[in-house]
């Protein structure tokens, strides 16, 4: 595996952002971030984190299948957080009447096990069978408190960062547990919970969560931290030619596909010239950017093909409208009718679905197409 010299080693952009988080989570706040995937969501909670001082607990709850599952992740967070020897023996002493055990591993770390299922990375025993549900709810509750007596014992911050938070609904079909941890996200006093979203959604709303939405990064902002970064690896845009302003449209703001494609171009560049880091500066031109991205869309063409079998044909025919005739007023009957879309609510609800899924933005950024990648992908599918 090549190294990749352009992930950052500060926020690029965001500032504004930054100061908004650390000061919710400096306040004891909950908050909501949302934006599409490669907006930086995640890296602006680790940097406001950071600034407060904070311990930062990761769940993703799209790998969640059942409680269980739940549990167990929420287990590895903390005990990959929590991992000196005086947070463990603090660790050991809250669960002493509890249900939970702590277990050295073979790596000299430790991991919280209950029973004979073992809390830890990879595949753990199953052995004893599926637990009941009454052990597992008191596990579940159990394991909740400790971050907030952590950071009462430790007089520190916790961020719990909870991604596709709505995906428990899949298998919480009561909503049991889901209510539970808006309670809790309500009562802990030294836990703060961000949810990262791509939409903001009304139930939210009842959290009384602070919202921060993030757009995508300006032409400005991203040349900022690109162009010193390439510079250090010997790569320049060739200022005579538009390949600065190429590479600006390709990516479109997004930061994650704008570290894809220039780690892409530089891979591309010590291919060419047989060598692992050249000396003399390297003038990157258009045809390197267009050439690059176009290998780029091929590695991501199994992926991009998936998506789209999964979507419903109603989404597909708007996606693929969008990226072949961009437009404001996608509402429009003249465009309707030219594209041969649903009409009325079946429009408007594809739109939703596809704004929710974080392919499209709203009216807000103007029913463009979220992902640059996908959206090069599809022009050149449809050409």
């Amino acid at each position: 595996m090549v190294n990749n010299p352009f992930l950052p080693q500060h926020l690029v952009g965001r500032q504004t952002e930054l100061a908004k988080v650390s000061q919710i989570l400096k306040d004891d706040g909950d908050l909501l971030i949302a934006g599409v995937a490669g907006s930086g969501r995640q890296t602006l909670v680790r940097w406001a984190a950071h600034q407060v001082g904070a311990r930062v607990l990761t769940i993703d709850c799209l790998r969640t299948t059942d409680g269980e599952r739940f549990l167990q992740l929420l287990a590895e967070s903390l005990m990959a957080v929590f991992t000196a020897p005086k947070e463990v023996t603090m660790i050991q002493g809250w669960i002493k009447d509890l249900p939970l055990i702590l277990e050295k591993a073979t790596n000299d770390k430790f991991r919280l096990v209950w029973h004979q299922f073992p809390i830890s990375f990879g595949n753990a025993s199953r052995s004893g069978g599926i637990l009941p549900q009454t052990e597992l709810w008191e596990i579940f509750q159990a394991l909740l408190s400790l971050p907030q007596k952590m950071a009462e014992g430790l007089d520190c911050r916790v961020v719990i960062v909870l991604q596709n938070f709505t995906h428990i609904r899949s298998w919480d079909r009561k909503g049991t547990w889901e209510a539970y941890l808006r309670q809790e996200i309500q009562r802990q006093s030294r836990v703060s919970y961000a949810l990262i979203a791509t939409v903001t959604e009304p139930w939210m709303q009842d959290l009384s969560l602070h919202t921060v939405v993030l757009a995508p990064l300006s032409d400005r902002e991203l040349s900022t931290w690109l162009e010193p970064t390439m510079a250090a690896e010997g790569l320049l845009f060739d200022a005579n030619t538009p390949a600065l302003e190429l590479f600006a449209s390709y990516v479109q703001g997004n930061f994650g596909d704008a570290i894809a494609l220039i780690r892409r171009i530089w891979l591309d560049c010590q291919a060419l010239f047989h060598t692992k880091a050249s000396k003399t500066e390297f003038l990157i031109q258009p045809h390197h950017v267009h050439r690059s991205m176009l290998a780029l869309i091929e590695d991501l063409s199994p992926t991009f093909e998936s998506l789209i079998m999964l979507l419903p044909p109603s989404q597909v025919r708007v996606l693929e409208s969008l990226a072949l005739d961009p437009t404001v007023s996608p509402h429009r009957r003249e465009y309707i009718q030219k594209h041969q879309l649903s009409k009325g609510g079946s429009l408007q609800g594809a739109l939703e679905s596809l704004e929710q899924k974080g392919l499209v933005y709203g009216a807000e950024y103007g029913y463009q197409i979220a992902l640059p990648m996908l959206l090069f992908w599809l022009k050149q599918r449809l050409s």
